[in-house]
């Protein structure tokens, strides 16, 4: 049995949730770092920066803090709190919740980069596709976060059954909910 299924390393419980939620930051600052290193803008380049762009087919779309894939990221808190509670269920939350923001933040620059984009715009929705700017990218992450805390807020079934009944029978109601519609 490994040290992750048996309780939390040692070093672990000497780390304060306060830590743990510096480290979340510091990965999200690292995110916006890298990305801005690699080329993509910070804020869309049509100059402004709006809350919602809901044109999927449009220019703004992966460039305003949300857009309509913002959600797919919050199922991706929900899935990374679910995973870690799975694989290490002793372990502190505050260390979870930093591993989580870590696994999206390195997502979120792994899928800017030209292989994710490139393969991205093989798909016919986004032909156009260029990269998320920095700003909507964080926010990605954010909304990954609102997830994480969200699967902690309310029992874990209730995580699962969501995610089931949109994978076997995707419902509009859930969906415009998971959206904030």
């Amino acid at each position: 049995m490994s040290a992750w299924q048996s309780g939390a390393p040692k070093w672990s419980t000497r780390i304060s949730f306060k830590a743990n939620l510096l480290v979340g930051a510091g990965f999200i600052m690292l995110q916006g770092l890298v990305l801005l290193a690699m080329g993509q803008p910070a804020i869309c380049e049509c100059g402004y920066v709006r809350f919602w762009s809901g044109a999927v087919l449009g220019p703004e779309n992966s460039q305003q803090l949300t857009d309509w894939y913002t959600y797919t990221h919050v199922i991706h808190g929900l899935a990374f709190y679910l995973l870690l509670w799975l694989m290490a269920p002793a372990s502190p939350i505050g260390l979870r919740f930093a591993l989580a923001v870590g696994l999206e933040a390195g997502w979120e620059v792994f899928e800017n980069t030209p292989l994710i984009i490139n393969r991205y715009r093989e798909a016919a929705l986004a032909q156009g596709y260029f990269g998320d700017s920095v700003i909507n990218s964080v926010s990605d992450t954010v909304a990954s976060v609102g997830g994480f805390v969200l699967a902690r807020t309310l029992p874990v079934w209730t995580i699962g059954v969501l995610n089931i009944i949109q994978l076997i029978y995707p419902s509009k109601a859930i969906s415009n909910w998971q959206v904030g519609g």
